[in-house]
C-alpha cells in the first residue's frame, strides 16, 4: 500500500512539473511575440518618421538653397490681367534665350535683361532682380491698341505706336487699322511706327478704350468695332469726305470726322461731343449693330440717330 501511494504521489508531482513547464514556455512565447510586435511597430514608426523628415527636408532645401547650375528659375512679376498664358511663355522663352550653366547672380540677371531688351518688345523698362531661388522679371507691359495687316503679316501697335509681334489675344477688343499707305516701311519690333495718320487712329482708339473702362467695363463698345479707316486722313483723298471712319462688325459706318483736336478747323462737333453721342447711342440701344445705316458724329448738335430698317 505504501508503494502504491508513493508511486501515485510521484506521478502527480511529475504532472505538476510538466504543466508548469508548459505554462512557462507559453509565457515565454507570448512575451517573445509581444516583443517582436513591439519591435516591428517601433521600426515602422521610425521608418515613417524618417520618410516624413526626408520630405520636409527636401522641401526646405528647395525653398532655401538656390537651384543647381544650369537650372535658372525665371518668374514674371506684376503681370496685368490681360496678358494670357501664351504671351507669358513667350516672355520667359525670350528671357532665357540660349543661357546655360548659369547660377542665380547679378551676372545672370544682367544677361536675362539683355535678352528681353533684344528679343521681347512687349516689355519696357525691364528690371531683373535676384531672389534666393529665382530671377524676378519686372517691367511695364505694352498693351496692344491697334492691329495692322501687311500682306500675310500682322502686327500690333501700342498707345505709343511701338510695333509688337502678333500673338493671339482672344477676348481683347483690338481694332484693325486700315488705310495706311502700303509702301510705308514697317519698322522692326520694339520701334516706333511713325505717321500722323497712324497716330490719329491710335489716339482715337486710346480715347475710346479709356472711356470704355469708365462706362462699359462689362461689354466694351470697342468689342463691337471691327476697324478704323484713315485712308482719307486730313482730307488726303477728298477734303469734303470724312477724314476718319469707324466700322462696326456688321459694317455699320460710324463717321468720326477729323482727328482728335482738329474738330474746330473742320467745323465739326467737339471731340467730347462726339464721344458723348456715340456712348449715349450705345447705352440707349445696347449695341452698335443692326440699327441704323450710319452714325454721324460730326454734325454739331446732331441728334442721336434712331434705329431704322437698314435695308
Amino acid at each position: 500500500m505504501r508503494k502504491r501511494k508513493k508511486s501515485r504521489k510521484k506521478r502527480i508531482s511529475l504532472k505538476s512539473v510538466t504543466s508548469k513547464r508548459k505554462k512557462t514556455k507559453q509565457h515565454i512565447r507570448l512575451a517573445t511575440s509581444l516583443i517582436s510586435s513591439f519591435k516591428i511597430s517601433l521600426l515602422v514608426c521610425v521608418l515613417g518618421g524618417t520618410v516624413i523628415g526626408l520630405i520636409y527636408l527636401e522641401r526646405y532645401i528647395k525653398e532655401t538653397v538656390p537651384p543647381p547650375e544650369g537650372q535658372i528659375v525665371l518668374e514674371l512679376a506684376d503681370v496685368p490681367d490681360w496678358v494670357n498664358s501664351e504671351l507669358k511663355q513667350k516672355a520667359l522663352k525670350a528671357a532665357r534665350g540660349d543661357l546655360e550653366d548659369l547660377r542665380i547672380d547679378e551676372n545672370a540677371a544682367s544677361l536675362v535683361q539683355q535678352n528681353i531688351d533684344r528679343r521681347f518688345a512687349w516689355l519696357d523698362d525691364v528690371k531683373v532682380q535676384t531672389t534666393h531661388n529665382a530671377l524676378l522679371i519686372e517691367g511695364r507691359w505694352r498693351k496692344p491698341v491697334g492691329l495692322i495687316k501687311s500682306g500675310r503679316r500682322s502686327f500690333y501697335v501700342d498707345a505709343e505706336q511701338v510695333v509688337l509681334d502678333f500673338v493671339q489675344m482672344p477676348g481683347m477688343p483690338i481694332v484693325e487699322i486700315t488705310g495706311l499707305p502700303a509702301a510705308r516701311n514697317i519698322p522692326p519690333l520694339g520701334e516706333v511706327w511713325e505717321g500722323d495718320d497712324l497716330a490719329a487712329a491710335i489716339t482715337l482708339l486710346d480715347r475710346l478704350e479709356r472711356r470704355d473702362r469708365i462706362e462699359t467695363s462689362q461689354k466694351p463698345l470697342l468689342s463691337e468695332i471691327n476697324r478704323i479707316d484713315v485712308s482719307n486722313f486730313d482730307g488726303l483723298k477728298n477734303h469734303k469726305l470724312p477724314h476718319i471712319i469707324l466700322y462696326a462688325k456688321d459694317d455699320t459706318k460710324i463717321i468720326w470726322g477729323a482727328a482728335i483736336g482738329e474738330w474746330q478747323r473742320n467745323l465739326e462737333s467737339t471731340d467730347e461731343q462726339k464721344i458723348a453721342k456715340l456712348y449715349s447711342y450705345y447705352k440707349e440701344f445696347g449695341t452698335l449693330l443692326g440699327g441704323v445705316k450710319f452714325i454721324n458724329l460730326c454734325i454739331p448738335q446732331d441728334d442721336i440717330p434712331q434705329p431704322i430698317d437698314k435695308y
